[in-house]
């Protein structure tokens, strides 16, 4: 297992982390396939500490809070060295202070959450989508005075856009809080729109990328074939409804590169969409789930993997998105003085074309 710095921090994380939304899911995230029982659970964590894993990623609405005291279970009496990440923002109650991003419920919930988890801190503790009626100052604040409580030990965020992260940023400098040390995103192979402003900011800012749903829910596992039945228990056929497919067409030819690449390895096509992330700028860690161990194995297994050039380009061109503006015009017309940052989403298109100026 490979092992990367996370953003601007000292900690060193797993390439590969193991995802727990599934684990005693009900309703909602029962839609996604179920880890019901503790020996299951404890034999997925099992599974990953073997392949190296030392990052465990939960949240408190995965079954509002039963993913969490299920974890707690399997990690009772386990290393400390075994890091947690959960997460705050969504409702947890019917009362008004019950959701958002206020510092009432941060702290609230990460005490909560503590509890659920038996355990005194919470390795990364995120923000885990935008409040809108909350000041920035105020979120940052909660998460500095958490740090030096010693109940978290780094802030992050997950599904802000680009300027809330830097908005956040801003806030932290001004008032010497805590900044974020990575973002918890969707990005794959299917769904590349995260590179337009989060992977720049990955590599500029140093808030470094971590990847929820990174085979697209299943869609990029080599399972769904063009004018072939689903497998029965796919997400997408109980409505979970992510990632959202735009262009069915454009998805069928992203799968039919994966697969081409994977047989010429002796690979699963999901092991070369989570190598190709792997090489992608910024990231630092990809969450992997599973139903099954077999599942997860093959998963884990991609962390070996390592494509060719032809290969990873094969990959871009198939599923490389449109520029939309002000990126067409910056790459027509200044691409000989992109930076680091511009590049995470520029590389590609650039070479493509000629700069008129």
């Amino acid at each position: 297992m490979e092992y990367r710095q996370l953003g601007r921090s000292g900690l060193k994380v797993s390439l590969h982390s193991l995802g727990t939304m599934n684990f005693a899911s009900e309703g909602l995230f029962g839609k996604i396939g179920t880890v019901g029982s503790l020996k299951d659970a404890a034999r997925l964590v099992d599974v990953s500490l073997d392949h190296g894993v030392n990052l465990i990623d939960t949240s408190n609405i995965y079954t509002t809070g039963k993913s969490e005291e299920l974890l707690g279970e399997v990690l009772k009496g386990r290393s400390s060295q075994i890091l947690v990440g959960s997460k705050v923002r969504f409702p947890m109650g019917k009362g008004p202070n019950e959701q958002g991003l206020s510092r009432y419920h941060i702290i609230d919930q990460c005490e909560a959450s503590l509890k659920r988890l038996q355990r005194d801190r919470i390795d990364i503790y995120y923000l885990h989508e935008w409040d809108g009626q909350t000041p920035v100052e105020e979120m940052m604040e909660a998460l500095d005075t958490l740090v030096k409580q010693g109940k978290i030990r780094y802030a992050a965020c997950s599904n802000f856009s680009g300027w809330h992260i830097m908005k956040c940023l801003m806030a932290a400098e001004r008032h010497n809080y805590q900044r974020f040390v990575c973002q918890q995103i969707h990005y794959s192979v299917e769904t590349r729109d995260a590179e337009y402003e989060l992977l720049p900011i990955a590599v500029d800012q140093g808030v470094a990328a971590q990847v929820w749903s990174p085979i697209a829910g299943g869609l990029l596992s080599g399972k769904f074939r063009r004018n072939a039945p689903p497998p029965q228990l796919s997400r997408h056929l109980n409505e979970w409804g992510e990632p959202p497919i735009r262009d069915e067409d454009r998805l069928y030819r992203i799968i039919e590169a994966l697969v081409e690449v994977g047989d010429a390895h002796g690979v699963s096509a999901a092991q070369v969409a989570l190598a190709w992330l792997a090489g992608r700028p910024g990231i630092a860690n990809i969450i992997v789930g599973a139903r099954t161990e077999e599942q997860l194995k093959d998963n884990l297994a991609a962390a070996s993997l390592v494509l060719t050039a032809e290969q990873k380009k094969r990959i871009d061109d198939v599923s490389l998105q449109w520029l939309l503006y002000p990126y067409w015009h910056q790459c027509n017309t200044v691409g000989d003085r992109f930076s680091e940052a511009d590049l995470a989403l520029q590389a590609p298109h650039l070479a493509k074309v000629k700069p008129r100026l």
